[in-house]
């Protein structure tokens, strides 16, 4: 529920800051401030349509905004399923935006045992595209 949804911002002292959704004075929400990469996670349809249009009415798509505009990394986990038409144009335009499309969708490869498992292999990806790798993450053996 976005009323009551806060995102976590995690400030330059290492810190984590939250900010409401309609915070759009928070520093993430201007190209000014200097955040490394960002990941919506969940990544909603409507988020991502309203993304590819470039609407900005809440804290979350404004910094994906600042993200895009600012060439900064933008990852968007994605969730729905099936896709329509409309969606994967929406994510096709995203993805020539600049964003990373990164769909929820957890590797069996590494034979999870359970959904920590299945989650942790979605995560690890994320984190290896913002460039911090977890050491116990599952890899392909080749």
């Amino acid at each position: 529920n976005l009323d009551t949804f806060d995102p976590a911002v995690l400030a330059p002292g290492g810190e984590i800051r939250y900010y409401h959704h309609d915070d759009l004075t928070a520093p993430c929400a201007s190209g000014s401030a200097r955040f490394d990469a960002m990941a919506v996670i969940p990544c909603s349809m409507g988020t991502a349509g309203r993304l590819a249009a470039g609407v900005s009415d809440d804290l979350v798509t404004r910094t994906a905004d600042v993200f895009l505009k600012e060439r900064r990394p933008l990852i968007l986990v994605v969730r729905e399923s099936p896709l329509s038409v409309v969606h994967l144009r929406s994510l096709l335009a995203l993805a020539e935006a600049g964003a990373l499309i990164l769909p929820a969708a957890p590797p069996f490869y590494h034979r999870p045992k359970g959904i920590d498992d299945l989650v942790d292999g979605v995560v690890d990806r994320v984190l290896d595209h913002l460039g911090l790798p977890r050491e116990e993450a599952g890899r392909w053996p080749g």
